[in-house]
């Protein structure tokens, strides 16, 4: 189990999650309000987050993020999995 933080402006929402999940379907099962206008597929970058601590519990930036130029700890949510404990900030668009 990890245990995932997310960042949504200045409130903080801390759940436990399944290893292997992206950040995505935790936000989701656990009711935080996460933008995923592609429902999921790595299209969009409407579920950007950006890793605030344990980046490295997250798996590697995949084809699809590299695609859409995402530097240093931004991350699309629907395609980061996580390993790990991880604080999360959902970015606005």
């Amino acid at each position: 189990m990890s245990t995932v933080t997310f960042i949504l402006g200045d409130q903080r929402k801390t759940v436990s999650a399944d290893d292997g999940k992206t950040i995505l379907q935790i936000a989701l099962d656990a009711g935080v309000p996460i933008e995923h206008a592609c429902g999921g597929n790595g299209f969009c970058t409407t579920c950007l987050c950006r890793a605030q601590e344990g980046a490295e519990h997250l798996s590697p930036k995949n084809d699809r993020e590299t695609m859409m130029g995402l530097e240093g700890e931004d991350r699309l949510g629907c395609q980061a999995q996580v390993h790990g404990d991880v604080t999360v900030e959902v970015v606005e668009m």
